[in-house]
């Protein structure tokens, strides 16, 4: 992956989404590729309604802030990184970022109930089927064994490396 090929990952704070940040990173750096994490919110997703659309943005822009504070403390240097935050739903969002059949969409892999998934649909199921491009779907369980061994031995997280 070279030029303007894109490594686009969606994050949602969940521990998928954080798995799915440190491959899609992974990925990016060895094919010099372009980052790009994406978070979308729509004002349907706040529970009270009352919220202005400005403050549920910026909660989005913060929770991308949160992803990659959490999982390198801040965002990695090295890496050309084009932060978006959508309003529009999960799905269309991270269709909507992919340019073209060289990017890689990079999902974590769904956990929520399947009554959930019933009702809203599926993610990865809309990105597979409208993207476009190779899609790719990591599970929480990747990034736990990554951290299992250094839990281990007490050796720094790999996660924090920079």
């Amino acid at each position: 992956m070279t030029g303007t090929t894109r490594v686009i990952v969606g994050l949602s704070g969940s521990l998928s989404s954080l798995a799915a940040l440190y491959h899609a990173v992974g990925e990016a750096a060895r094919g010099q590729a372009v980052l790009v994490p994406v978070v979308a919110w729509t004002a349907t997703n706040d529970r009270d309604g009352l919220r202005p659309l400005s403050e549920l943005e910026h909660a989005a822009r913060r929770r991308l802030d949160v992803a990659f504070e959490q999982a390198y403390g801040g965002y990695p240097s090295g890496l050309v990184v084009h932060p978006l935050v959508v309003n529009a739903e999960p799905g269309p969002a991270l269709v909507g970022a992919v340019t073209g059949p060289e990017d890689l969409l990079v999902l974590g892999a769904a956990t929520r109930r399947r009554l959930d998934r019933l009702r809203h649909g599926s993610v990865a199921r809309h990105c597979r089927h409208r993207a476009g491009c190779r899609v790719v779907e990591v599970s929480p369980s990747a990034l736990l064994t990554r951290l299992e061994l250094p839990a281990r031995t007490g050796a720094p997280l790999p996660l924090l490396a920079r």
